[in-house]
């Protein structure tokens, strides 16, 4: 639920905190007030609307999904929207784009003015009729699990034939390639680190012949190292600096042990570097070319046995197509006997929401994880899309309302922009016994123009504005008497007014 609300200049709004319970909330004010700014501020916070606002924060306690966004729950999370040059938002004081934002609050928050239809997605309607059944079958949803895992085994059983089916029209191009590598990297046959031991033999007898003659020339030190010891003596100086140099020059001349250079065969090793260079440049090393050997050979094996591995799966296929076939047609039978029954519950809200009922219809369509049910809503032969958008609204709340009294849950909070909005006073009461229902589930915010509705309320704010400017507070009982008797009769209150009020609240 939506805890608190702080709003700082947006529009005619300077500065507004709210605190709010659970259950129904109303908003009422003279038109004009701001009333809808108001919403239009709760909604921005959350990414689903545009606000010019400075500064807009609320407090919400819920366990949001948001792992993949990188942000933790805390026990009431934070939603910031800030405007200095442009919008930014923010989730327990992390930046979050408005996008994400609008990802992550739809989950929690329902907007019953935007003309939306995904209350009346198919999967929601089988998983309603299948929580009637299960309350009159206690293994009802033992069946539903194990058709489930079953569809999932039918499903991987179905992806791994249609695999090998799509190999097997193309499966001489496979053999094909997976011989060609394979015939490539053995034609080679590299070994690991290969290509860098060459290229240092190939430095090595690039620099074979300068080296030998720079030896050549530097060899005349020993000729004259006798001299130099003997100079040595005479002079009654150390010798030993110079011994010491002697011994490490003719180590230092040992080392490059250039006589090994002389078997090896320059142009096989020019041809060697070639070849593995060629298998480094195609698979990026001689590791990645092995280890791609090893692949090319698993699949040609594979590829040569594919006609076994059809036949297998083949058989797994028809005897689990059969399994699952006949669990979805139990389960479309067991919707099919409950439609009926969904369908007057949903027609009891429409009833008292004023609307005419609609009817259910079960369609057959491709299998899935869900069944093989399309759940298809008709009203007076009426598309959804062309519905007012307060007709809409009231079908929405007609079947939230079914799904909250089926599953006894729900969770959230809905928004409701004047859904009582020229309708009779039986009209407005009727659809404030249906939100007092709804209200005892989800968190209820609702823009009244009406005092039947406004009167039915767990919290009343007023919406008031003085010169350029508006504010809201949360109205005691008696103020609530008051401004039931301005809804009723106007800005002169009469006693008939105030006494009808009164009688609204009891």
């Amino acid at each position: 639920m939506i805890e608190r609300i702080l709003i700082k200049d947006f529009l005619s709004f300077r500065s507004a905190e709210l605190n709010f319970k659970e259950g129904l909330s109303v908003f009422t004010g003279v038109s004009g007030a701001g009333k809808s700014v108001l919403m239009s501020a709760i909604m921005a916070v959350f990414g689903l609307k545009e606000s010019e606002a400075r500064l807009i924060e609320a407090d919400v306690e819920h366990e949001f999904n948001m792992d993949e966004f990188g942000i933790e729950n805390e026990s009431v999370n934070t939603f910031k929207f800030i405007r200095d040059k442009s919008a930014r938002y923010f989730v327990n004081s992390q930046a979050i784009s408005k996008k994400n934002l609008a990802q992550i609050a739809k989950e929690h928050i329902k907007y019953l003015s935007a003309k939306e239809i995904n209350e009346f997605e198919n999967e929601r309607f089988l998983n309603l009729l299948d929580a009637l059944q299960a309350k009159k079958d206690a293994k009802f949803g033992e069946f539903l699990e194990g058709f489930r895992a079953k569809f999932k085994e039918f499903d991987e059983i179905s992806r791994a034939l249609k695999t090998i089916m799509d190999e097997e029209k193309k499966i001489e191009e496979l053999k094909e390639f997976a011989k060609f590598e394979i015939d490539k990297i053995e034609s080679v046959s590299p070994k690991k680190g290969e290509f860098d031991e060459l290229m240092e033999t190939k430095k090595r007898l690039s620099k074979k012949d300068k080296i030998n003659e720079a030896w050549a020339r530097a060899e005349r030190v020993f000729e004259v190292e006798h001299s130099v010891m003997e100079a040595l003596n005479i002079s009654d100086l150390d010798t030993s600096f110079f011994g010491e140099a002697m011994n490490e020059l003719r180590l230092a001349r040992e080392s490059l042990n250039m006589e090994e250079l002389d078997d090896i065969d320059v142009e096989a090793v020019l041809d060697r570097i070639e070849a593995v260079n060629s298998l480094v440049r195609r698979y990026g090393s001689e590791e990645e070319a092995l280890e791609t050997l090893a692949k090319r050979k698993s699949e040609l094996a594979r590829y040569e046995n594919i006609s076994f591995e059809k036949d297998e799966l083949e058989r797994k296929f028809k005897a689990a197509n059969s399994e699952i076939n006949a669990l979805a047609k139990t389960l479309s039978q067991t919707r099919a006997a409950n439609l009926k029954e969904l369908e007057s519950l949903i027609n009891s809200y429409l009833k008292e929401l004023y609307m005419s009922g609609v009817t259910l219809n079960l369609n057959e369509k491709n299998l899935d994880a869900t069944g093989c049910d399309e759940v298809v809503l008709n009203l007076n032969e009426t598309n959804l899309k062309n519905l007012s958008s307060g007709e809409l609204n009231r079908l929405r709340l007609a079947f939230i309302a079914s799904e909250s009294k089926i599953t006894q849950s729900g969770e959230g909070v809905i928004i409701l922009d004047e859904i009582d909005a020229n309708l009779s006073g039986k009209e407005a009461m009727s659809i404030a016994n249906v939100l007092l229902n709804l209200a005892k589930f989800y968190q209820i915010f609702a823009i009244s123009h009406q005092p039947q509705l406004s009167s039915k309320a767990h919290s009343h704010f007023l919406v008031e504005k003085h010169g350029e400017t508006s504010n809201v507070r949360e109205l005691e009982k008696d103020e609530r008497v008051t401004e039931l008797a301005r809804m009723i009769s106007g800005e002169k209150i009469t006693d008939e007014a105030i006494n009808f009020a009164k009688e609204l609240l009891r």
